[in-house]
């Protein structure tokens, strides 16, 4: 635990129980907020064929959708937390990575 303090400067336990809790609760609600919205658009599994690529694809589909949700909830759960310095870095570093800096 100690080494990942140092590499996200953090600099006390409760800080990394807070942000490890925040990580949790961005992840499931990331996707049950994201079922209204996929079902508004239409984006029901009955809506896609019986054959094997049908639920390939509405998976596919399901899970970039939820990506944009999962970005914006976990810098608004890191600022009612109390970490929104740290994931708001942590949000443009991951961007960058997969090459969505521009967007920032």
């Amino acid at each position: 635990m100690q080494r990942l303090k140092e590499r996200w400067g953090i600099s006390s336990n409760f800080q990394l129980i807070i942000i490890f809790f925040v990580f949790a609760i961005t992840g499931s609600s990331s996707v049950y907020v994201a079922k209204p919205f996929l079902n508004l658009i239409g984006l029901q599994q009955s809506n896609f064929p019986d054959a094997w690529w049908g639920s390939t694809l509405y998976w596919i589909l399901r899970i970039l959708l939820i990506f944009p949700f999962y970005q914006v909830l976990l810098v608004i759960y890191g600022w009612l937390f109390g970490q929104f310095n740290f994931f708001w870095a942590f949000e443009k570093k991951m961007l960058k990575r997969i090459g969505l800096g521009f967007l920032l």
